[in-house]
C-alpha cells in the first residue's frame, strides 16, 4: 500500500470496535464460558518455599461427594517429563521448589465440591534449606538450588519479547545457583576510567512486580471427540500455547488447538501458564474442565517480573562525553530460568547513549521463588532507572543542564548495540529535542520540595513472521481473519487498516481471531509488535481483494481498471459517478456465477527483517513531604516516537495506562518475600496497586518518525511508556530534597529515614 499524504480512516481517533460488547457485559470471558459436562479443577499449593514431599493422603479427598479424580504428578498418565520452566511444572513431583508449587489437583462436578475435597487432602512436607534471595544465592557457601544442577527448558521465554540476540557462553564452570551468564565488552573500560573528570558507581535495586491484570488466570480443555485438544484460553500468544502444550504432553502439533477469548488484562503475564495442566487432566478423564486461579494463587504461582541489581560505574570528561561504563547485572529467575532477561537488561542499559569503552557481566540467578516472567517491556524499567539517575548525577557534578547531556551521548541509528549490532531507526535524539520546546517544559514551575525530573527509555521492539485472510462478504462486509490476540486493542488499528486499502467505512470491517491450528500465523502479543507485524499483511491481503474488486468492476462496467473510483463500498467509472456497482454486489456475482476467478477472497504474509525501536521521554513533577516521605506526582508530561499513529485515541491510551504502570513500579509495586521464600503481599489489599486518587494528569505528545520497514510506518507503542516512569520520579526526587533514592519502589518510610537520619 503507497503511503499518501493524508488518510481517510487511519490516523484519524476511533473508538475500539468492542467497547458495546465489553461495556454491556456480552464479552465472553473464560468464567462465562460453559460446556455440557464441565469439570472443575482446584490446586493445593504448596506453603513451603522449599522441601520435600514426603507423603500424599488423599483418600478422605476422592471420596468426597462430587469428586472425578485426585490427580498427583505420578497419577498424571498424559505428562512424564521433567520441569525445567514453571509452564512445565504441572505437579511437583518429590520436591516443592517455591511457596505455590502445585502440588495435588483435585477435579470435581462443581466448583464448591472441588474447594470442599482440596481441604481433605493431606501432605507431609519436609522443610529444606530456602535460598530466598539473589544476596543468599551468591553467597559463598550458599545452599544449591538445583544440587544436581539446574534444568534447561527448550524454550526462551525472553524470545517473545524483544528483537535483540544474545549468545549463552556455556553451562560450563558456572558459579553455584547461576543458569547462565553473558559478557560484553569494547575498548579499554580502564583506561577509559582512568581519562574521566568524574566516575560514579552505585548499586540500583527493583523488586518483584506482579502485572497486576483484572483476570486471574484460568483455561478451559476439552478432549476432541476424533482425539486432540482443544483449549480455550485468555492468552497474549496462542501459538506460544500451542507449541508449549504440543511439546509437554507429546501431542502431535496438528492435535492442539487453541482458540484466544477476550482477556481482562496481561502485560506479558499471560503467555501461558496452566494450559498443559488443564490439558492433561482433560485428555486423562476425557472430559472438559475448567482451572481458574483465585487472587491468592494467581500472585503465588504465576510468573511476576524479576527482582533486579545493578551495580553500575560510568565515567566522563569535563566537556561532557561519556567515556567509560561497567556494570554486574544480576537477576533473580525464581526456581526456573528459562529466560534471559539479564542479557536484555544488559542491552538496554549501555543502549540509549554511546559509550566507546564498555564491560557488562550478566547473569541469572535461581532461588526458591516462582519463576520470572515478563512485565511489560521486562527489564527495561531497571535499566532505565540505573542508567538515567546516573546520568542526572554525572550532568550535576559537572555543571551540566541534564536536558543537553542526554543529547550529546545519545545513540543514533547506526550507532553500536551493546552486543555490537547496529541500531536500526533510532529516533532518541528527536524525542530528547521534543521535549526541550515542549511549551509546558519551557514554561515549568515548582514550587516548596517540589521538582521536575526527567529521564529518557528505549525499547527494542520485537517482530515476528504474519499472515492474514481477507474475503469480501456478499452482505457487504469485509472480513480479515487473523491469528494475533487482541489484548489492548490492536484489532481496532487493524480495521482502519483493511478500510483505508478497500475505501470503505472501518463499521463494515470484522476482524475473526482464528484458532491457532487453523488460522493465520501471527506473533503473541508482546514486545510491541503485534500491530507492526500484522499490519503489512492485513493490507496487503485487503490491497489483493482491492484488485479482485477492480477485475470485477472492470467487467461490469466494460471499462479500464485504472479508471475505476473506489468510494465508501462502492465503486464507479471516473466522471460517472451516478453508475455505480457496490462490494456486496460484486462479492455475490463472484460466489454465484459459474466460469471467472471465484470468491473474493485473498490471503498474504509477510516477515519483515527488523521493528524500529520506541523511544520515550518523559518528565514529572513531584511533590515529597519532609514530614512523612510521601512523594506526590503533581504533572506530567509523555513523548513518544510512534511511527504514525493508526489510531491516536488508542495509541494515547495505551501511553496512559503505561505511565500509570510506571508511576505504580515508581512508588508503590513489590512482591515482598520473606527469609523463608514467603510472600507477604498476596492480594490486593497487602499488594499496592496505583488507585484512582493516586493518578495525575498526562499530557502526551506523539511523535511520528516512520520505521523504515513497516508498510505503514508504525513503531511498537505498548511498551515504551512503563519505561521510564520510576526513573524520572526517582530523578525528580533527588533534585526536589537531594536525597538519591536506590531502590524501587520509591517507599515513604525509606525516605522519610533518609530525610530524618
Amino acid at each position: 500500500m503507497s503511503q499518501p499524504t493524508t488518510f481517510k480512516y487511519l490516523g484519524k481517533p476511533r473508538g475500539i470496535i468492542d467497547a458495546q460488547e465489553k461495556l454491556t457485559g456480552q464479552a465472553r470471558y473464560i468464567g462465562d464460558l460453559q460446556v455440557a459436562g464441565l469439570l472443575h479443577v482446584r490446586l493445593l499449593l504448596s506453603p513451603h518455599a522449599h522441601a520435600r514431599i514426603v507423603a500424599i493422603e488423599t483418600t478422605a479427598a476422592e471420596q468426597a461427594p462430587g469428586v472425578k479424580a485426585v490427580l498427583t504428578a505420578d497419577r498424571l498418565t498424559h505428562w512424564n517429563k521433567t520441569a525445567a520452566s514453571r509452564v512445565g511444572a504441572l505437579l511437583a513431583r518429590g520436591e516443592v521448589m517455591f511457596e505455590g508449587h502445585p502440588v495435588v489437583a483435585v477435579v470435581a462436578d462443581s466448583p464448591a465440591a472441588a474447594w470442599d475435597a482440596l481441604a481433605l487432602v493431606s501432605v507431609e512436607y519436609e522443610p529444606l534449606p530456602v535460598v530466598p534471595d539473589l544476596k543468599t544465592a551468591l553467597a559463598p557457601g550458599a545452599p544449591l538450588v538445583w544440587p544436581q544442577g539446574i534444568p534447561r527448558d527448550e524454550s526462551n521465554v525472553s524470545s517473545d519479547h524483544a528483537a535483540v540476540t544474545v549468545e549463552d557462553e556455556g553451562h560450563q564452570a558456572l558459579p553455584p545457583n547461576v543458569h547462565s551468564q553473558n559478557d560484553f565488552e569494547r575498548g579499554d573500560v580502564e583506561a577509559g576510567f582512568a581519562q574521566s573528570e568524574v566516575v560514579l558507581e552505585r548499586t540500583y535495586r527493583t523488586g518483584i512486580v506482579h502485572q497486576g491484570y483484572l483476570e486471574p488466570q484460568a483455561c478451559v480443555a476439552l478432549p476432541e471427540p476424533m482425539g486432540g485438544l482443544a483449549l480455550y484460553t485468555g492468552t497474549q500468544g496462542p501459538r506460544t500455547v500451542h507449541a508449549d502444550v504440543s511439546r509437554l504432553l507429546d501431542l502431535p502439533s496438528s492435535q492442539v488447538r487453541v482458540h484466544p477469548m477476550t482477556l481482562g488484562g496481561g502485560f506479558g503475564g499471560k503467555h501461558g501458564l496452566l494450559e498443559p495442566l488443564a490439558g492433561a487432566i482433560a485428555l486423562q478423564l476425557q472430559a472438559p474442565v475448567r482451572l481458574e486461579l483465585t487472587r491468592t494463587e494467581d500472585f503465588m504461582t504465576t510468573m511476576p517480573a524479576p527482582a533486579c541489581e545493578v551495580w553500575l560505574k560510568m565515567g566522563v570528561d569535563r566537556s561532557g562525553k561519556l567515556l567509560a561504563l561497567e556494570a554486574q547485572v544480576d537477576v533473580d529467575n525464581g526456581a526456573y530460568a528459562a529466560a534471559w532477561w539479564s542479557a536484555l537488561l544488559a542491552l538496554l542499559l549501555g543502549g540509549a547513549y554511546q559509550v566507546p569503552n564498555l564491560k557488562i557481566h550478566c547473569q541469572e540467578v535461581v532461588t526458591h521463588k516462582p519463576m520470572a516472567g515478563p512485565y511489560r517491556a521486562p527489564t527495561a524499567q531497571t535499566a532505565c532507572f540505573a542508567v538515567e539517575a546516573h546520568m542526572d548525577d554525572l550532568a550535576r557534578e559537572l555543571g551540566l543542564d541534564p536536558l543537553e547531556f542526554r543529547l550529546q551521548n545519545a545513540s543514533e541509528t547506526g550507532d553500536p548495540m551493546v552486543n555490537g549490532q547496529p541500531w536500526p531507526s533510532l529516533s532518541i535524539k528527536e524525542t530528547l529535542n521534543a521535549l526541550k520546546e515542549h511549551p509546558t517544559w519551557k514554561a515549568r514551575t515548582t514550587g516548596a520540595q517540589e521538582a521536575w525530573g526527567i529521564a529518557l527509555g528505549v525499547w527494542p521492539c520485537a517482530v515476528g513472521p504474519a499472515s492474514a485472510v481477507c474475503r469480501m462478504i456478499p452482505d457487504g462486509t469485509v472480513q480479515v481473519q487473523v491469528g494475533s490476540a487482541d489484548v489492548s486493542g490492536v484489532n481496532s488499528s487493524l480495521v482502519l487498516v483493511a478500510a483505508e486499502v478497500l475505501s470503505i467505512d472501518p463499521s463494515k470491517v470484522e476482524i475473526v481471531q482464528v484458532d491457532s491450528r487453523t488460522g493465520p500465523v501471527a506473533p503473541p502479543s508482546g514486545g510491541s509488535q503485534v500491530t507492526y507485524s500484522v499490519s503489512g499483511a492485513v493490507s496487503a491481503s485487503a490491497q489483493e481483494v482491492r484488485t479482485q474488486l477492480s477485475k470485477l468492476a472492470a467487467e461490469h462496467f466494460e471499462a479500464a481498471e485504472e479508471d475505476l473510483v473506489f468510494d465508501d463500498g462502492m465503486i464507479h467509472v471516473n466522471g460517472l459517478p451516478t453508475q455505480r456497482v457496490s462490494y456486496a454486489q460484486l462479492a455475490r456475482q463472484a460466489e454465484s456465477r459459474k466460469g471467472g476467478e471465484g470468491p473474493i477472497i485473498a490471503t498474504s504474509s509477510n516477515s519483515l527483517p527488523e521493528n524500529a525501536p520506541g523511544v520515550a521521554v518523559h518528565a514529572v513533577k513531584v511533590h515529597v513531604d519532609p514530614e512523612t516521605g510521601v512523594v506526590t506526582p503533581r504533572q506530567y508530561l509523555a513523548i513518544q516516537d510512534v511511527g504514525r499513529a493508526l489510531n491516536p485515541l488508542l495509541v494515547e491510551g495505551q501511553i496512559q495506562g503505561g505511565v500509570l504502570q510506571g508511576l505504580g513500579w515508581g512508588l508503590w509495586e513489590e512482591m515482598p518475600y520473606d527469609a523463608q521464600g514467603q510472600l507477604q503481599a498476596a492480594n490486593f489489599l497487602d499488594y499496592a496497586l496505583p488507585r484512582a486518587d493516586n493518578g495525575v494528569t498526562v499530557e502526551v505528545t506523539l511523535l511520528e518518525h516512520p520505521s523504515p520497514h513497516n508498510v505503514l510506518g508504525v513503531r511498537g507503542v505498548g511498551e515504551p511508556p512503563i519505561v521510564p516512569g520510576g526513573a524520572a520520579l526517582a530523578n525528580a526526587v533527588q533534585n526536589a530534597v537531594q536525597v538519591r533514592p536506590t531502590e524501587l519502589p520509591i517507599r515513604a518510610s525509606t525516605l522519610w529515614k533518609q530525610l530524618n537520619p
